[in-house]
């Protein structure tokens, strides 16, 4: 599950920190609490086997002096003057003072260059380490171990974007909106997102315990979950209504299985002639950009999806194609707070064009721009570069998108299986 990349984009500008090393384009998410590795993103970092890793340093037949980089080699990125001596004069007070020798360098260095991400105050941007990146790189297959659910930072609290549909996170209860106050018993309060992960992450079969605070409880809750391996259905869809002649689409994610299943899908359902069609993108906390708009392109047709803002001067914008198959059908889209980043692109340029009309409730707001950069050392670096608008200009990041029709889905209607939310929307569609 996860983030929402973009494939094949052009290059903004010319960045020499961008090698030719790099893969991934850019993505939205969040921290994905499943398995293996660092993701998005809702997100993000995807949650999952292993805890911090011990790196070792690199075996040498020789130990080499470290060179200090010249500041005046640097000197065109910086606006002031910067004494990096400092860098290596906390290093030597290190290596020479510390209790705890020896130290692991590489860890030292990478802990370094992880400090001057987070000194961005940004969730959505991080560094990691070369097998952090190349965990990150293995989970776009669908398939991984973990708890099933996407993490972000949500009113400075830790929050539980997404669980994702029939995963541990899910069957144990947890909830899009959850604030989680403690890890088994590490307090979480001011957390980086990276710790975070890593303390949720671990093995199918052991358990992992979240303490919660949820919307309308007097005290928090403790759950315990069971790590599994995740396997996401990124479209699953049938007829409903009392006729049976309602098409009710589930998208959980935009990975990269969810194009040819919707595809495939669509070409089924048209077969069968619906009255209108149900979008349920309810806990999708987005994946690849491309896909998501994709998935747009079958209601909109040459117009613009999505809007990419790149500061004050720049801006992209991403356009659908002469593909609309699905224009002329009533549509209705629903939404909850754990539909984030390709979830609200996909919402917003619907509800701009009128395609749709959007039940639910307010979604996450997750709507800036993560560039995914791989270093030649096979780290690499997750970093905020620009927001998403919808096609009319409305800002989506903190701001989410507002349905409609608002209807809550309350936890007297999770209990007794009871959805307010697709009911109204078959009602509407059965007139």
């Amino acid at each position: 599950m996860k983030f929402l990349f973009k494939k094949n984009l052009s290059q903004i500008d010319e960045r020499e920190i961008k090698t030719k090393y790099s893969i991934f384009k850019r993505y939205t998410a969040f921290y994905l609490a499943t398995l293996l590795v660092i993701s998005s993103f809702i997100g993000g970092l995807l949650i999952g086997q292993g805890r911090v890793s011990d790196l070792k340093e690199p075996e040498s037949k020789e130990k080499t002096q470290a060179k200090v980089l010249n500041k005046e080699v640097q000197k065109e990125y910086l606006s002031q003057d910067v004494d990096f001596d400092l860098f290596w004069d906390v290093w030597k007070l290190v290596k020479e003072k510390y209790y705890g020798q020896p130290v692991n360098e590489v860890k030292l260095f990478y802990g370094s260059i992880a400090g001057i991400v987070a000194a961005l105050e940004d969730p959505y941007s991080v560094f990691l380490d070369p097998e952090t990146a190349q965990k990150f790189s293995q989970e776009l297959s669908g398939s991984f171990e973990g708890i099933g659910a996407e993490i972000g930072i949500k009113d400075e609290r830790l929050t539980i974007i997404a669980p994702l549909p029939d995963t541990p996170a899910e069957k144990s209860g947890l909830k899009a909106g959850d604030k989680v106050y403690k890890i088994d018993d590490f307090d979480t309060a001011n957390i980086f997102l990276e710790l975070a992960v890593n303390l949720i992450r671990g093995k199918k079969g052991t358990q992992v315990r979240l303490t919660i605070m949820r919307e309308g409880l007097k005290e928090p809750i403790e759950i315990a979950i069971t790590r599994d391996t995740i396997v996401i259905e990124a479209v699953k869809w049938e007829m409903v209504g009392k006729k049976r002649d309602i098409a009710y689409i589930k998208i959980s994610t935009f990975n990269e299985n969810t194009e040819p299943n919707f595809n495939k899908a669509i070409e089924e359902i048209l077969t069968l002639n619906p009255k209108g069609l149900i979008l349920d993108l309810r806990n999708n906390p987005g994946g690849f950009l491309d896909v998501a708009i994709k998935v747009a392109d079958k209601w909109i047709k040459n117009q613009v999806v999505v809007v990419e803002k790149f500061g004050e001067d720049k801006s992209q914008e991403f356009r659908a194609t002469n593909n609309a198959v699905l224009e002329d059908i009533k549509t209705i889209v629903l939404v909850n707070k754990g539909s984030a980043s390709g979830s609200e692109i996909v919402t917003g340029a619907l509800q701009d064009w009128q395609k749709a009309t959007i039940i639910g409730e307010k979604t996450f707001g997750k709507g800036s721009v993560q560039d995914f950069e791989r270093l030649k050392d096979g780290s690499a670096v997750k970093l905020t570069i620009a927001q998403w608008l919808t096609p009319k200009g409305r800002l989506i990041n903190e701001e989410g998108i507002t349905p409609d029709i608002e209807i809550k889905l309350t936890e007297e209607d999770f209990n007794s299986d009871k959805d307010p939310q697709l009911g109204k929307a078959i009602e509407l569609l059965s007139d």
